[in-house]
Protein backbone atom coordinates (compact mmCIF):
# COMPACT_ATOMS: atom_id res chain seq x y z
CA UNK A 1 0.00 0.00 0.00
CA UNK A 2 1.08 3.27 -0.92
CA UNK A 3 1.01 5.79 2.48
CA UNK A 4 1.28 9.72 2.52
CA UNK A 5 2.69 10.91 5.80
CA UNK A 6 2.15 14.74 6.02
CA UNK A 7 4.89 15.98 8.81
CA UNK A 8 8.25 14.81 10.10
CA UNK A 9 8.61 16.03 13.12
CA UNK A 10 9.36 12.65 15.87
CA UNK A 11 5.81 11.61 15.57
CA UNK A 12 5.39 11.70 11.70
CA UNK A 13 9.02 10.33 11.10
CA UNK A 14 8.34 7.48 13.80
CA UNK A 15 5.17 6.68 11.93
CA UNK A 16 6.58 6.65 8.79
CA UNK A 17 9.57 4.17 10.37
CA UNK A 18 6.69 1.91 11.42
CA UNK A 19 4.76 1.92 7.83
CA UNK A 20 7.72 0.98 6.32
CA UNK A 21 9.03 -1.62 8.66
CA UNK A 22 5.06 -3.46 7.58
CA UNK A 23 5.79 -3.28 4.07
CA UNK A 24 3.96 -0.31 3.15
CA UNK A 25 5.69 2.47 0.38
CA UNK A 26 6.00 5.45 2.05
CA UNK A 27 6.31 8.97 1.27
CA UNK A 28 6.86 11.69 3.87
CA UNK A 29 6.06 15.53 2.97
CA UNK A 30 7.92 18.06 4.73
CA UNK A 31 7.95 22.30 4.23
CA UNK A 32 11.05 22.27 5.95
CA UNK A 33 14.71 21.37 4.56
CA UNK A 34 14.82 18.77 6.75
CA UNK A 35 12.87 16.84 9.74
CA UNK A 36 11.93 18.00 13.55
CA UNK A 37 12.65 21.69 12.63
CA UNK A 38 9.85 22.71 14.54
CA UNK A 39 8.13 21.17 17.55
CA UNK A 40 10.75 18.48 17.92
CA UNK A 41 13.41 20.72 17.79
CA UNK A 42 14.44 21.72 21.23
CA UNK A 43 11.68 20.59 23.62
CA UNK A 44 12.73 19.39 26.78
CA UNK A 45 14.22 16.06 26.19
CA UNK A 46 11.83 13.53 28.56
CA UNK A 47 10.93 10.14 27.45
CA UNK A 48 8.45 10.49 30.79
CA UNK A 49 5.44 8.22 30.93
CA UNK A 50 5.16 8.18 34.71
CA UNK A 51 5.03 11.95 34.32
CA UNK A 52 2.05 11.42 31.46
CA UNK A 53 -1.16 13.49 32.99
CA UNK A 54 -3.63 15.96 31.68
CA UNK A 55 -2.75 19.50 32.04
CA UNK A 56 -6.87 19.64 32.53
CA UNK A 57 -7.25 18.48 36.58
CA UNK A 58 -8.97 19.66 39.90
CA UNK A 59 -7.94 22.91 41.19
CA UNK A 60 -5.98 24.14 37.91
CA UNK A 61 -8.98 26.91 37.15
CA UNK A 62 -7.07 28.35 40.54
CA UNK A 63 -4.32 27.48 40.01
CA UNK A 64 -3.95 29.10 36.63
CA UNK A 65 -5.06 32.48 38.42
CA UNK A 66 -1.74 32.54 40.94
CA UNK A 67 0.05 31.42 38.29
CA UNK A 68 -0.84 34.11 35.59
CA UNK A 69 0.05 36.87 38.57
CA UNK A 70 3.14 34.92 39.55
CA UNK A 71 6.72 36.93 37.93
CA UNK A 72 8.18 33.38 37.01
CA UNK A 73 4.90 31.62 36.19
CA UNK A 74 4.49 29.01 33.78
CA UNK A 75 1.73 30.42 32.32
CA UNK A 76 0.98 32.98 30.10
CA UNK A 77 -2.35 34.18 28.19
CA UNK A 78 -2.09 36.62 25.24
CA UNK A 79 -5.45 36.77 24.09
CA UNK A 80 -6.12 37.06 20.69
CA UNK A 81 -9.18 37.43 18.52
CA UNK A 82 -9.64 33.95 17.57
CA UNK A 83 -12.92 31.66 18.80
CA UNK A 84 -10.71 28.99 18.63
CA UNK A 85 -8.41 29.67 21.11
CA UNK A 86 -11.61 30.59 23.54
CA UNK A 87 -13.33 27.25 22.45
CA UNK A 88 -9.85 25.25 23.71
CA UNK A 89 -9.90 27.11 26.81
CA UNK A 90 -13.47 26.03 27.87
CA UNK A 91 -13.33 22.74 26.63
CA UNK A 92 -9.99 22.28 28.73
CA UNK A 93 -11.80 23.68 32.16
CA UNK A 94 -14.80 21.60 32.01
CA UNK A 95 -11.94 18.77 32.05
CA UNK A 96 -10.77 20.43 35.39
CA UNK A 97 -12.56 18.06 37.39
CA UNK A 98 -11.25 14.65 39.60
CA UNK A 99 -13.72 12.35 37.34
CA UNK A 100 -12.52 14.04 34.33
CA UNK A 101 -8.45 13.93 35.39
CA UNK A 102 -9.05 9.85 36.15
CA UNK A 103 -9.99 9.59 32.60
CA UNK A 104 -8.32 11.42 30.86
CA UNK A 105 -4.54 9.95 32.34
CA UNK A 106 -6.05 6.27 32.24
CA UNK A 107 -5.87 7.20 28.72
CA UNK A 108 -2.48 8.64 28.70
CA UNK A 109 -0.46 6.12 30.90
CA UNK A 110 -1.10 3.33 28.62
CA UNK A 111 0.36 4.82 25.31
CA UNK A 112 3.06 6.42 26.61
CA UNK A 113 4.34 3.09 28.91
CA UNK A 114 4.06 1.18 25.24
CA UNK A 115 5.96 3.49 23.15
CA UNK A 116 9.12 3.38 26.08
CA UNK A 117 8.65 0.08 25.42
CA UNK A 118 8.74 0.63 21.77
CA UNK A 119 11.73 3.03 22.24
CA UNK A 120 13.83 0.85 23.34
CA UNK A 121 13.46 -1.55 21.04
CA UNK A 122 13.79 0.15 17.83
CA UNK A 123 17.16 1.47 19.97
CA UNK A 124 18.40 -1.92 19.74
CA UNK A 125 17.33 -2.69 16.47
CA UNK A 126 19.06 0.34 14.31
CA UNK A 127 21.94 1.10 16.96
CA UNK A 128 20.28 4.98 16.91
CA UNK A 129 22.30 7.12 19.67
CA UNK A 130 21.10 10.30 20.91
CA UNK A 131 22.60 11.49 23.86
CA UNK A 132 20.21 8.95 25.54
CA UNK A 133 19.85 8.29 29.33
CA UNK A 134 18.10 5.67 31.71
CA UNK A 135 18.26 8.04 34.89
CA UNK A 136 14.22 8.50 35.45
CA UNK A 137 12.66 11.66 36.32
CA UNK A 138 12.78 13.59 39.66
CA UNK A 139 9.48 15.61 40.24
CA UNK A 140 10.82 17.81 43.07
CA UNK A 141 8.36 19.99 45.35
CA UNK A 142 9.34 22.98 46.97
CA UNK A 143 6.40 22.63 49.20
CA UNK A 144 5.28 20.00 51.65
CA UNK A 145 1.48 21.28 49.98
CA UNK A 146 2.64 20.14 46.17
CA UNK A 147 4.04 16.86 48.12
CA UNK A 148 0.88 16.21 49.36
CA UNK A 149 -1.03 16.48 46.39
CA UNK A 150 0.53 13.66 44.76
CA UNK A 151 -2.22 11.21 45.78
CA UNK A 152 -3.82 11.01 42.67
CA UNK A 153 -1.20 10.88 40.44
CA UNK A 154 0.20 8.21 42.75
CA UNK A 155 -3.11 5.69 42.52
CA UNK A 156 -2.87 5.84 38.46
CA UNK A 157 0.60 4.96 38.58
CA UNK A 158 -0.18 2.00 41.20
CA UNK A 159 -3.03 0.81 38.63
CA UNK A 160 -0.83 0.92 35.60
CA UNK A 161 2.19 -0.66 37.57
CA UNK A 162 4.31 2.11 36.93
CA UNK A 163 7.47 1.98 39.11
CA UNK A 164 7.67 5.23 41.65
CA UNK A 165 9.53 6.43 44.73
CA UNK A 166 7.98 8.99 46.90
CA UNK A 167 11.63 10.72 48.17
CA UNK A 168 12.55 12.59 51.45
CA UNK A 169 15.19 15.20 50.93
CA UNK A 170 17.99 13.21 51.37
CA UNK A 171 16.80 10.64 48.72
CA UNK A 172 16.14 13.60 46.48
CA UNK A 173 20.00 13.94 47.17
CA UNK A 174 20.95 10.82 46.41
CA UNK A 175 19.09 10.53 42.82
CA UNK A 176 19.90 13.91 41.81
CA UNK A 177 23.93 14.94 43.97
CA UNK A 178 24.33 18.58 42.51
CA UNK A 179 20.92 19.27 44.79
CA UNK A 180 22.90 18.71 47.60
CA UNK A 181 24.65 22.01 46.62
CA UNK A 182 20.98 23.83 47.47
CA UNK A 183 19.90 21.56 50.22
CA UNK A 184 16.32 23.35 51.97
CA UNK A 185 15.26 24.51 48.66
CA UNK A 186 13.18 21.38 48.67
CA UNK A 187 10.94 18.97 50.55
CA UNK A 188 10.54 16.13 48.97
CA UNK A 189 10.08 14.74 45.22
CA UNK A 190 9.01 11.96 43.29
CA UNK A 191 10.92 9.86 41.37
CA UNK A 192 10.07 8.09 38.40
CA UNK A 193 13.01 5.77 37.61
CA UNK A 194 11.67 3.76 34.65
CA UNK A 195 11.78 7.22 32.14
CA UNK A 196 14.55 8.05 30.16
CA UNK A 197 15.63 11.57 28.48
CA UNK A 198 17.19 11.80 25.01
CA UNK A 199 17.71 14.72 22.12
CA UNK A 200 14.74 14.25 20.03
CA UNK A 201 15.80 16.34 17.46
CA UNK A 202 18.74 14.25 16.78
CA UNK A 203 16.55 11.12 17.36
CA UNK A 204 14.15 12.10 14.47
CA UNK A 205 17.23 12.95 12.34
CA UNK A 206 18.81 9.36 12.31
CA UNK A 207 15.37 7.76 12.53
CA UNK A 208 14.97 9.63 9.24
CA UNK A 209 17.79 8.78 7.25
CA UNK A 210 17.25 4.97 8.79
CA UNK A 211 14.00 5.22 7.00
CA UNK A 212 15.50 6.61 3.99
CA UNK A 213 17.65 3.64 3.83
CA UNK A 214 14.90 1.13 4.11
CA UNK A 215 13.16 2.95 0.85
CA UNK A 216 10.98 5.76 2.59
CA UNK A 217 10.66 9.02 0.36
CA UNK A 218 11.28 12.12 1.82
CA UNK A 219 9.82 15.40 0.05
CA UNK A 220 11.10 18.26 1.84
CA UNK A 221 10.77 22.04 1.25
CA UNK A 222 7.31 20.75 -0.24
CA UNK A 223 4.49 22.95 0.76
CA UNK A 224 1.21 21.30 1.30
CA UNK A 225 -1.98 23.38 0.36
CA UNK A 226 -5.25 21.21 0.76
CA UNK A 227 -6.06 17.41 1.12
CA UNK A 228 -8.31 16.27 -1.75
CA UNK A 229 -11.68 14.18 -1.58
CA UNK A 230 -13.96 13.09 -3.45
CA UNK A 231 -16.43 10.49 -3.22
CA UNK A 232 -16.18 10.01 0.71
CA UNK A 233 -12.31 9.18 0.11
CA UNK A 234 -9.32 10.79 -0.07
CA UNK A 235 -8.07 11.68 -2.91
CA UNK A 236 -4.62 13.29 -2.91
CA UNK A 237 -2.84 16.13 -1.57
CA UNK A 238 -2.05 19.69 -3.61
CA UNK A 239 1.83 20.95 -2.83
CA UNK A 240 3.58 23.58 -3.97
CA UNK A 241 5.52 20.70 -6.03
CA UNK A 242 1.97 19.17 -7.52
CA UNK A 243 -0.46 16.53 -6.84
CA UNK A 244 0.26 13.77 -4.56
CA UNK A 245 -1.88 10.72 -4.33
CA UNK A 246 -1.62 7.18 -2.57
CA UNK A 247 -4.22 4.68 -0.64
CA UNK A 248 -3.77 6.25 2.67
CA UNK A 249 -3.30 9.42 4.19
CA UNK A 250 -1.62 10.68 7.68
CA UNK A 251 -2.30 14.01 9.34
CA UNK A 252 1.05 14.37 11.39
CA UNK A 253 1.19 18.54 11.92
CA UNK A 254 1.60 18.90 14.68
CA UNK A 255 -0.46 22.07 15.88
CA UNK A 256 -1.79 22.59 12.14
CA UNK A 257 -3.23 19.48 11.55
CA UNK A 258 -6.50 21.07 12.97
CA UNK A 259 -6.10 23.68 10.26
CA UNK A 260 -5.53 21.31 7.28
CA UNK A 261 -8.38 18.73 7.99
CA UNK A 262 -11.07 21.37 8.84
CA UNK A 263 -11.99 22.25 4.96
CA UNK A 264 -13.03 18.15 5.65
CA UNK A 265 -15.46 18.52 7.84
CA UNK A 266 -13.78 17.03 10.64
CA UNK A 267 -12.96 19.44 13.58
CA UNK A 268 -10.19 18.15 15.55
CA UNK A 269 -9.75 20.07 19.45
CA UNK A 270 -5.77 20.71 19.25
CA UNK A 271 -4.64 24.48 19.96
CA UNK A 272 -1.11 25.42 19.97
CA UNK A 273 0.06 26.12 23.31
CA UNK A 274 3.66 27.77 22.82
CA UNK A 275 6.54 26.25 25.14
CA UNK A 276 10.53 27.70 25.44
CA UNK A 277 13.60 25.73 25.89
CA UNK A 278 17.23 27.30 26.13
CA UNK A 279 19.81 24.82 26.07
CA UNK A 280 23.21 25.21 28.14
CA UNK A 281 26.84 24.22 28.18
CA UNK A 282 27.86 22.49 31.12
CA UNK A 283 30.99 24.09 32.46
CA UNK A 284 30.96 21.39 35.94
CA UNK A 285 29.28 18.06 35.47
CA UNK A 286 29.50 17.41 38.87
CA UNK A 287 27.10 20.52 39.23
CA UNK A 288 24.85 19.29 36.22
CA UNK A 289 21.62 17.06 36.89
CA UNK A 290 22.02 13.80 35.69
CA UNK A 291 18.35 13.15 34.29
CA UNK A 292 15.63 15.32 34.46
CA UNK A 293 14.36 17.40 37.10
CA UNK A 294 11.16 18.91 37.06
CA UNK A 295 10.77 21.92 39.03
CA UNK A 296 6.93 21.54 40.37
CA UNK A 297 6.86 25.56 41.37
CA UNK A 298 7.42 26.53 37.98
CA UNK A 299 6.54 23.64 35.61
CA UNK A 300 10.24 23.01 34.53
CA UNK A 301 11.69 20.46 32.93
CA UNK A 302 15.68 20.82 33.82
CA UNK A 303 17.46 17.80 31.57
CA UNK A 304 21.01 16.59 31.11
CA UNK A 305 21.78 15.96 27.45
CA UNK A 306 25.36 14.60 26.91
CA UNK A 307 27.25 17.87 27.26
CA UNK A 308 24.24 20.14 27.73
CA UNK A 309 21.52 20.96 30.36
CA UNK A 310 17.33 21.29 28.35
CA UNK A 311 15.54 23.81 29.85
CA UNK A 312 11.88 23.45 28.78
CA UNK A 313 8.90 25.12 30.52
CA UNK A 314 6.19 27.74 30.13
CA UNK A 315 2.54 26.86 28.61
CA UNK A 316 1.35 30.28 26.47
CA UNK A 317 -1.79 30.32 24.98
CA UNK A 318 -0.93 33.03 21.99
CA UNK A 319 -2.27 31.46 18.96
CA UNK A 320 -0.11 30.63 16.40
CA UNK A 321 2.73 33.56 17.60
CA UNK A 322 6.06 32.49 17.43
CA UNK A 323 7.84 35.47 18.85
CA UNK A 324 10.53 34.64 21.50
CA UNK A 325 9.84 36.70 24.97
CA UNK A 326 12.74 37.40 27.39
CA UNK A 327 10.65 37.57 30.26
CA UNK A 328 9.97 33.51 29.57
CA UNK A 329 13.74 33.03 29.19
CA UNK A 330 13.91 35.07 32.56
CA UNK A 331 11.78 32.15 34.21
CA UNK A 332 13.47 29.00 32.71
CA UNK A 333 17.07 31.10 33.64
CA UNK A 334 15.65 31.33 37.07
CA UNK A 335 14.47 27.65 37.40
CA UNK A 336 17.80 26.07 36.45
CA UNK A 337 20.11 28.52 38.03
CA UNK A 338 18.35 28.60 41.59
CA UNK A 339 18.63 24.45 41.53
CA UNK A 340 21.68 23.93 39.64
CA UNK A 341 24.08 27.39 39.86
CA UNK A 342 27.10 25.56 39.11
CA UNK A 343 26.37 23.27 36.22
CA UNK A 344 26.11 25.55 32.78
CA UNK A 345 26.94 28.89 31.58
CA UNK A 346 23.62 30.44 30.99
CA UNK A 347 25.47 33.10 29.28
CA UNK A 348 25.76 30.58 26.52
CA UNK A 349 22.86 29.37 26.45
CA UNK A 350 20.40 29.29 23.10
CA UNK A 351 16.79 30.05 23.33
CA UNK A 352 13.83 28.71 21.20
CA UNK A 353 10.11 28.14 21.37
CA UNK A 354 7.60 25.47 19.55
CA UNK A 355 4.40 25.27 19.40
CA UNK A 356 2.76 22.12 21.32
CA UNK A 357 -0.48 20.87 20.09
CA UNK A 358 -2.35 20.34 22.79
CA UNK A 359 -5.52 18.73 23.05
CA UNK A 360 -8.49 20.05 25.71
CA UNK A 361 -8.82 16.76 27.47
CA UNK A 362 -4.76 15.97 27.49
CA UNK A 363 -4.59 12.45 25.68
CA UNK A 364 -3.73 12.40 21.93
CA UNK A 365 -5.44 11.93 19.13
CA UNK A 366 -4.21 8.38 17.12
CA UNK A 367 -6.60 6.61 14.54
CA UNK A 368 -8.85 6.86 11.59
CA UNK A 369 -11.57 9.46 10.43
CA UNK A 370 -14.74 9.72 8.86
CA UNK A 371 -12.81 9.16 5.83
CA UNK A 372 -12.09 5.16 5.19
CA UNK A 373 -8.36 6.20 3.95
CA UNK A 374 -7.37 9.31 6.63
CA UNK A 375 -5.54 8.76 9.51
CA UNK A 376 -4.52 11.40 12.41
CA UNK A 377 -1.75 11.01 14.74
CA UNK A 378 -1.80 14.63 17.08
CA UNK A 379 -2.60 16.74 19.78
CA UNK A 380 0.58 15.14 22.18
CA UNK A 381 0.79 18.35 23.41
CA UNK A 382 4.07 18.03 25.41
CA UNK A 383 4.46 14.35 24.86
CA UNK A 384 4.70 13.71 21.59
CA UNK A 385 8.71 12.35 22.43
CA UNK A 386 7.53 10.54 25.23
CA UNK A 387 4.59 8.68 23.01
CA UNK A 388 6.52 9.11 19.54
CA UNK A 389 7.03 5.58 18.77
CA UNK A 390 4.18 4.29 20.66
CA UNK A 391 1.94 6.43 18.24
CA UNK A 392 3.46 5.55 14.94
CA UNK A 393 3.54 1.48 16.03
CA UNK A 394 0.02 1.65 16.76
CA UNK A 395 -1.30 3.67 13.79
CA UNK A 396 0.99 1.31 11.46
CA UNK A 397 -1.10 -1.31 12.56
CA UNK A 398 -4.36 0.39 12.46
CA UNK A 399 -3.76 1.06 8.86
CA UNK A 400 -2.56 -2.33 8.22
CA UNK A 401 -5.98 -3.22 9.68
CA UNK A 402 -4.31 -5.37 12.88
CA UNK A 403 -4.95 -4.76 16.01
CA UNK A 404 -2.88 -2.89 18.12
CA UNK A 405 -1.36 -4.49 21.31
CA UNK A 406 -2.69 -2.04 23.15
CA UNK A 407 -6.27 -0.79 23.16
CA UNK A 408 -6.26 2.99 21.31
CA UNK A 409 -10.21 3.18 20.46
CA UNK A 410 -10.30 5.76 23.61
CA UNK A 411 -7.56 7.74 21.65
CA UNK A 412 -9.67 8.37 18.49
CA UNK A 413 -11.17 11.88 17.44
CA UNK A 414 -14.51 10.05 17.38
CA UNK A 415 -14.35 10.63 21.23
CA UNK A 416 -15.07 14.61 20.85
CA UNK A 417 -18.31 13.51 19.60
Amino acid sequence: MKVLVLGSGVIGVATAHYLAEAGHEVTVVERQPGPALETSFANAGEVSPGYSSPWAGPGIPVKAVKWLLMRHGPLVIRPVLDPLMWAWVFRMLANCTAARYAVNKARMVPIAEYSRDRLRELRVATGIAYDERSQGTLQLFRTQKQLDGIGEDVEVLKRFGVPFEVLDPQGCMRAEPALAKVAGKFVGGLRLPGDETGDCKMFTERLAAHAAASGVTFRLETRIERIEHEGGRITGVATSTGLLGADAYVVALGSYSPLMVRPLGIRVPVYPIKGYSITVPITDPDGAPQSTVMDETYKVAITRLGDRIRVGGTAEISGYDLRLHAARRDTLEHSVGDLFPAGGDLAKASFWCGLRPMTPDGPPIIGGTRYPNLYLNTGHGTLGWTMACGSGRVLADIIAGRKPEIDVTELAVSRYG
